[in-house]
């Protein structure tokens, strides 16, 4: 398909929920003021993606472009930005746009924001040669230590992000199950890691090689989701979408521990016995990040080797990329790669 350098751009979009993605010729986006326009590098493809795709998120604003792991250099500054320059390197996370002015704001939650918009959700995304994105918004990756690919970096935009403020709600807790041994959980390992937190790996009942790679990061044990681990957990951070999940690490739980549920998206909770939540034991939900996440967040990976796990696929083959993420036949995460 033939664009024009100047002022068109290639893109796979959505045009309804369970639908493949389409590869089409759309014009270039310029950014507006507070904005940035960026060239795409990579563009991370989460779980949130195919849950887009799939049509299990509500009103998603179609068509729309999807990704929101995006690694690019800017290409043009919108009126009124500072502190960004052209060809510098940025990302561009799930929470695109914010009011700045309701309670949730106000108080540093923006995360909670009441007129919040996302990228590739309500904002095209990444899936794309370029895109625009809020510069409030956007994350410097110019002090990400050198030798780093826009590929390898793309999955810190929202698995590492979104695993990150996870972790965070889970407190001081030091023995950790992570449920879901994905593109996040294998991020969060190395965290963990190098915080001298041991760490228990859940995968799907029987993939070995899952639990293969989380013992190669570390992990003090690892096994299926429905095995119990050798000691109770502080906490458990579930990465899958998957209620069932809760009440099995609930039963997991020391006295006061609590169960994180990472995902934008999560099957219905079963029912459960009062006595599996009692002694002060908890379920929280992660909603979007805030900018105070990943200021910490990009800093923990300046100063510490995290490394990330991938599988580039050309732009065009963004179904492919989702398939075998639906599929649960990928190590780590899935990455668009622009040429």
């Amino acid at each position: 398909m033939a664009t024009d350098a100047h002022n068109t751009m290639r893109a796979m979009v959505l045009h309804r929920p369970g639908d493949p993605l389409r590869l089409e010729e759309l014009p270039r986006p310029e950014a507006g003021p507070g904005q940035i326009q960026i060239r795409v590098e990579a563009c991370g493809v989460c779980r949130t993606d195919l849950h887009l795709v799939d049509g299990e998120l509500p009103q998603p604003a179609l068509p729309i472009v999807p990704g929101h792991e995006i690694v690019g250099r800017i290409t043009a500054l919108g009126a009124g930005v500072e502190g960004f320059s052209l060809n510098e390197r940025v990302g561009v996370p799930w929470l695109g746009w914010t009011c700045g002015a309701c309670r949730f704001c106000l108080n540093g939650r923006e995360n909670l924001c009441v007129s919040a918009r996302f990228t590739g959700y309500q904002i095209n995304g990444g899936y794309a040669q370029y895109a625009i994105a809020d510069a409030r918004y956007c994350f410097s990756l110019e002090g990400i230590p050198s030798g780093r690919s826009p590929v390898e970096l793309a999955p810190f935009l929202c698995a590492g992000l979104i695993g990150y403020r996870a972790l965070r709600l889970a407190g001081d807790a030091q023995r950790i199950g992570l449920y879901g041994f994905g593109a996040a959980a294998h991020i969060i390992a190395q965290v963990l890691k190098h915080q001298r937190r041991p760490f228990y790996a859940f995968t799907r009942p029987g993939d070995r090689p899952s639990r293969q790679f989380a013992l190669e990061l570390g992990a003090a044990w690892a096994g299926g989701s429905d095995e119990p681990p050798p000691t109770a957990l502080d906490a458990a951070l579930i990465f899958a979408p998957v209620g069932a999940l809760v009440p099995l690490a609930l039963r997991h739980l020391e006295k006061g521990g609590c169960v994180v549920c990472a995902g934008i998206h999560m099957s219905d909770i079963p029912a459960f016995p009062y006595s599996t939540l009692w002694e002060e034991r908890m379920i929280r939900s992660v909603a979007n990040l805030t900018r105070e996440d990943g200021a910490e967040f990009f800093d923990f990976i300046q100063k510490h080797p995290v490394q990330t796990a991938v599988t580039a696929f050309p732009l065009e083959q963004a179904n492919d990329a989702l398939a075998r993420l639906r599929s649960g036949a990928l190590q780590g995460a899935a990455v668009l790669a622009m040429s």
